[in-house]
């Protein structure tokens, strides 16, 4: 006689549940968008929208929050992957809301935190209601505090003593005119989930994640890239070293990691093994205070 195993994998009820929510949203919300930056988080999400919808077409745009300080590599992916889907692209840019005096950001400091007025402006503009993020509990302290639908008041700003029960997965999407909802669907995903998911699927992400040689500078423990973003400092020694991104975001403030791991496999023994989460050893912007991340969130960040 036939059996059938019918136990299902982490992996398969990671999948399921972010499916899940992404119908969910669809369903409940008039103008969702996803934001989509071309790291493999958002990669990740957008490969599982498109399996929420198949055959079909993904039925909502992305939107880019682009502080102009990008490492080109990704943006090129960016632009080759929404192409290659037809998807419609929102660019948020900072440097034309520098130019409009939207914001104003200091000389040679970080733009991450001017990102948070124009997200908001750009949340006005098109009018969306549910914006899906690729945060995940275990990289922040500040996002492990976030539900699945993270509620937003009429100024785009985070309460996280004003959120929603989530119990037995069951979302509540009302929202009144103005107000939105952060979506994160994969919010229950580790890094390692992630990068398992890259290999069971064959996912592909830009180079920058995998181990190349590129030009650093040591600075506060961390290991940054020299580009026309981020210059070396007088007294400081460029030198050459075989590094990967675990993270990529702002090309100013986001470090590398020394790593010889040159494909996902060699990726997936070195997260397994490591006991710092990607933003804590490469993300300078989350250093300025203990609670860097969740004052951006109350501002209204991702």
């Amino acid at each position: 006689m036939t059996t059938f195993d019918y136990r299902v994998t982490h992996l398969d009820v990671l999948e399921a549940e972010s499916v899940f929510v992404f119908r969910e949203v669809a369903a409940e919300f008039q103008r969702p968008v996803l934001l989509f930056s071309g790291g493999k988080d958002s990669v990740v999400m957008l490969w599982l929208a498109r399996k929420a919808f198949w055959p079909g077409r993904v039925p909502f745009g992305v939107m880019h929050v682009d502080t102009g300080h990008n490492f080109p590599e990704v943006l090129a992916f960016r632009d080759r992957v929404v192409g290659q889907l037809g998807l419609p692209l929102v660019v948020a840019s900072v440097p034309e809301a520098i130019e409009s005096g939207l914001v104003v950001v200091p000389e040679g400091a970080s733009r991450n935190r001017a990102q948070t007025p124009v997200l908001l402006a750009a949340v006005e503009k098109y009018r969306f209601d549910a914006l899906f993020g690729g945060a995940r509990r275990d990289e922040e302290k500040a996002r492990a505090k976030e539900r699945v639908f993270s509620f937003r008041d009429e100024f785009g700003q985070w309460d996280p003593k004003n959120q929603r029960p989530e119990l037995w997965s069951l979302y509540n999407a009302r929202v009144a005119t103005g107000e939105s909802i952060r979506v994160f669907p994969l919010s229950n995903w580790t890094e390692l989930d992630v990068w398992r998911y890259i290999a069971r699927e064959g996912i592909e992400l830009p180079d920058i994640y995998f181990a190349h040689e590129r030009e650093v500078v040591e600075r506060d423990g961390m290991l940054y890239g020299v580009n026309e973003f981020l210059p070396a400092r007088p007294g400081e020694t460029v030198f050459t070293e075989q590094v990967r991104y675990r993270t990529v975001g702002d090309a100013s403030c986001t470090a590398a990691v020394r790593s010889d791991a040159d494909t996902v496999e060699k990726v997936i023994a070195e997260v397994a093994a490591t006991r710092v989460t990607e933003r804590g050893a490469t993300r300078g912007d989350d250093r300025v205070s203990e609670a860097a991340m969740e004052d951006r969130k109350r501002e209204g960040y991702f």
